[in-house]
């Protein structure tokens, strides 16, 4: 697939979306096959810087010493210098994993933000990677850093063969949303292993919306399948009328004989009480 076929998906996109009070974000959505998550060689765990921009500002902290502090202070959302480190609580450092798109650190003080920030950071895959260019040295220029990271995208499969990426925001114009959605297919297009062959479907989703399914044949909505529950209640066969007449033939002898008896019972005199023995004895 090539660019023309994203930005027909964008297209169709738009057709089959309802106007929303916020601007929503647009995700790319790829699905794998032939894949085992749990191999390291099938993981995708890549950054991808996009032509464009992801639509919304990103929130970035700096983890610096003094020397980066100034250049830091003027373009980050947050900064802590290494001389906080000592003194700062886990709360802080939990609120700033969740409200950080991005961490940036110094290079030359990497061991003490991984004693401290390790912990916390780590699991939430927030630690500062020098794979996005978010490791640099004294000497660094923090701004360069940002504006490119304003642009970066995380792709990263975990316990699904699935990638999700923003790739921007409706309020941006198709051809820009097409050439960042192209730019996340071809680059995990080339680091699968089989490449296309490993690909299932890829697809383009608002927040709110419907997703688009994205193909050198055409794009299209797709269709959820609602699969048909099964009836568990118990329906009378065909048959039971038949096995209860037959039932009642059945009992109808029985029920009749039991009759009998009880009328026989009824009709049978009953005996004279005997007499006592001095009246015998009179009589005689």
């Amino acid at each position: 697939m090539d660019k023309k076929h994203f930005a027909q998906a964008v297209q169709v996109l738009r057709q089959n979306t309802e106007k929303k009070e916020f601007v929503q974000s647009i995700d790319i959505i790829m699905n794998f096959k032939g894949l085992d998550p749990k191999r390291e060689d099938h993981k995708v765990n890549t950054f991808i810087v996009l032509p464009f921009s992801r639509g919304k500002p990103i929130r970035t902290t700096a983890l610096v010493g003094h020397e980066l502090s100034t250049k830091a202070k003027a373009v980050c959302n947050e900064v802590v210098q290494v001389e906080q480190f000592k003194t700062l609580e886990k709360s802080k450092i939990k609120k700033l994993a969740e409200t950080t798109t991005f961490f940036i650190a110094q290079s030359t003080i990497m061991p003490q933000i991984a004693q401290v920030f390790g912990k916390i950071l780590g699991p939430r895959s927030l630690m500062p990677n020098p794979k996005a260019g978010a490791v640099i040295p004294p000497t660094g220029e923090v701004k360069n850093v940002v504006e490119r990271l304003q642009k970066t995208v995380k792709v990263e499969t975990k316990n699904e063969p699935v990638v999700k990426a923003v790739i921007g925001t409706e309020s941006m114009k198709d051809e820009e949303i097409a050439e960042n959605a192209f730019a996340v297919y071809n680059t995990i297009l080339h680091a699968l292993p089989q490449e296309r062959h490993n690909i299932k479907s890829v697809l383009i989703k608002l927040t709110m919306g419907k997703p688009v399914v994205v193909t050198e044949e055409g794009a299209h909505v797709k269709i959820p399948i609602i699969k048909q529950r099964k009836d568990t209640s118990k329906k009378p066969s065909s048959d039971a009328p038949k096995a209860a007449v037959a039932q009642k033939e059945k009992e109808q002898p029985k029920k009749e004989e039991a009759e009998e008896k009880t009328a026989e019972k009824k009709e049978k005199p009953k005996k004279a009480p005997k007499e006592p023995k001095a009246k015998k004895e009179a009589k005689k």
